[in-house]
C-alpha cells in the first residue's frame, strides 16, 4: 500500500527574497562544477550553499551547511508553513521545439521495506554518491530536494485535481529556470483536497524516476534512527518519510532523454579495428553528417535497437543484428533487460569488444548533451563517445516490477524539479 501525507513545507520568505530566480538551482547530482561556482555567485543566498556546499580545508562542508539551514531559518530567510499541505508542481517547457507541460505534485512519500513495497527503483547507485548525501542528511536533518517518483495514474488523480482545486488560482511560487523552464506551485491545504489525494494514491506502483541515491538514503537514515530510537519507533516518525515530487507517466508532459557515455582509454582506440570486432553482432554505417546522424539514431530507436559512436571525426551507427544474440551473453538477466541499449553497450561493446570489466569501468563521463561530448573526444585522442537512444517509460517499469535494476545513469527525466522550491525540515522522533 502507498501512503503518502501532506507536510509543512519550508521555502524561501517572500517579504525577504524578492527574486526566486537567484535562490533555486537544479538537483545536485546535474550541476557541473562550473555550475556550482556560477550559483554560489549568483547570490549568498542559492540553495546551493546548502545543498552542495564547496569543499573547504578549513571546516567540514556538510557541517557548514546545517549550520546555514539552521540560520537561514532563525534569521527567517526560510520559513515554515503553516498548515500542513500537499504542493501541486507545473513545469512548463520546450524541447526539441514542442512547448510541453508537466504537472504533478509534492508531498511526503512512506518509504517502503523488503516486505512488499510499493515504491520500485530502476536503476543501480554509487556507493560513493550515497555517502555524500547520507553525510549531508544527518547534518542538515531535512530532505533538500524531493525524489521524482511517476505512477500511472489510470484514476486520473492529478488532472481531477488540477482542474477541481487549481485551474485559474494564482501560484504562491512562480520562477523561470535558466533553461527557460517555467515552474508554477501552488499550495493545497484544504481537508477535502488533501483526503483525496492521500486515498486516491493508496492503490498505485510507485516507481522511482530521479533520486534513487537519496531514496536509499532516506532508508538508511530511517535504519538509523529507528535503532538510536529502539521501542519508541512508532514507524510514523517525521524520517519514515522522503520529500517526492508525484507526476504521471502521460506522454504529453513526461520527457525521457538519454544520457550518453564517454570513455577515457588508458591507450587510443584502434577505430577501424573496433569496427571490424563490431560487426560480428552490428551492421555498421559510417555518417558523414553529424545532424543526420542524430536523425538516424532518433528514427531507428523507434523500431530497432542502435548504438552510435563518436572517435577521430568519425559517426558509425551500430545496428543489432539479432536480439536472440543477447540469449547467450546475458543469460542471467531477464528478457526486459536484455532489451535494453544500454545492456547491449555493455556487454556487447564494453565486455565483449572492448574487454572492459563492467564493475571497474575507465574513467566515464554521463551527459544527456552529445554537443559536449563531441567537443571532448575532438580534444582528446583518448576519448571515445558513445550515444544511446532514451529508454522508453514501459521498459522501466517492467525493468522494475521484476525487481531488477538498470546500469547507473540509464534515464534523465526533463525537465528537472527544482532544489529550493520546497524543503521537508525533519523533526527527529515526532510523529
Amino acid at each position: 500500500m502507498t501512503k503518502i501525507k501532506a507536510f509543512k513545507a519550508v521555502f524561501y520568505n517572500p517579504e525577504k527574497i524578492k527574486d526566486f530566480n537567484q535562490v533555486v538551482c537544479p538537483p545536485y547530482d546535474v550541476i557541473s562544477p562550473l555550475a556550482q561556482d556560477t550559483y554560489h555567485e549568483r547570490s549568498v543566498y542559492n540553495f546551493i550553499h546548502i545543498l552542495l556546499a564547496k569543499d573547504s580545508a578549513t571546516d567540514d562542508k556538510y557541517r557548514r551547511a546545517g549550520s546555514i539551514f539552521r540560520d537561514w531559518l532563525k534569521d527567517t530567510v526560510l520559513v515554515q508553513d503553516k498548515r500542513p499541505a500537499i504542493y501541486f508542481y507545473s513545469q512548463q517547457y520546450v524541447i526539441r521545439g514542442e512547448k510541453k507541460t508537466r504537472l504533478g505534485f509534492i508531498s511526503l512519500l512512506k518509504l517502503g521495506d523488503d516486505k512488499g513495497s510499493d515504491v520500485f527503483g530502476h536503476e543501480n547507485t554509487h556507493t560513493e554518491a550515497k555517502q555524500d548525501r547520507f553525510r549531508l542528511l544527518k547534518q542538515v536533518k531535512a530532505n533538500l530536494s524531493p525524489i521524482f517518483v511517476i505512477f500511472l495514474d489510470k484514476k486520473r488523480i492529478i488532472q481531477r485535481i488540477f482542474q477541481k482545486y487549481i485551474f485559474g488560482k494564482e501560484a504562491f511560487i512562480e520562477v523561470i529556470d535558466d533553461e527557460k523552464t517555467l515552474h508554477k506551485l501552488w499550495r493545497l491545504d484544504t481537508p477535502e483536497a488533501l483526503e483525496v489525494i492521500e486515498a486516491s494514491m493508496s492503490n498505485e506502483n510507485i516507481f522511482i524516476a530521479d533520486g534513487h541515491h537519496r531514496y536509499e538514503v532516506s532508508c538508511a537514515y530511517r535504519d538509523l534512527m529507528r535503532e538510536k530510537l529502539g521501542a519508541q519507533f512508532s514507524g510514523e516518525e517525521d524520517f519514515n518519510y522522503c520529500l517526492s515530487y508525484f507526476t504521471n507517466t502521460d506522454y504529453r508532459g513526461l520527457s525521457i532523454s538519454p544520457i550518453h557515455r564517454l570513455f577515457k582509454l588508458d591507450a587510443e582506440l584502434d577505430l577501424m579495428d573496433f569496427i571490424f570486432r563490431a560487426k560480428e553482432y552490428f551492421d555498421v554505417d559510417q555518417v558523414k553528417e553529424k545532424v543526420r546522424f542524430f536523425f538516424l539514431m532518433e528514427k531507428a530507436g523507434c523500431t530497432e535497437h542502435l548504438l552510435g559512436v563518436y572517435k577521430d571525426k568519425k559517426y558509425f551507427l551500430l545496428r543489432l543484428k539479432n536480439i536472440k544474440i543477447l540469449d547467450k551473453l546475458t543469460v542471467n538477466k531477464p528478457k526486459e533487460y536484455r532489451m535494453l541499449d544500454v545492456a547491449i553497450l555493455n556487454y556487447l561493446v564494453l565486455k565483449n569488444i572492448l574487454s572492459f570489466d563492467l564493475d571497474n569501468l575507465p574513467k566515464v563521463r554521463y551527459d544527456p548533451d552529445p554537443e559536449e561530448l563531441i567537443k571532448e573526444v575532438d580534444a582528446d585522442p583518448l576519448k571515445v563517445a558513445f550515444f544511446l537512444n532514451p529508454v522508453k517509460i514501459g521498459q522501466i517499469i517492467e525493468v522494475a516490477l521484476g525487481g531488477n535494476k538498470m546500469p547507473p545513469k540509464s534515464t534523465y527525466f526533463y525537465p528537472k524539479v527544482l532544489s529550493g522550491l520546497v524543503i521537508n525540515k525533519l523533526e527527529e522522533g515526532k510523529s
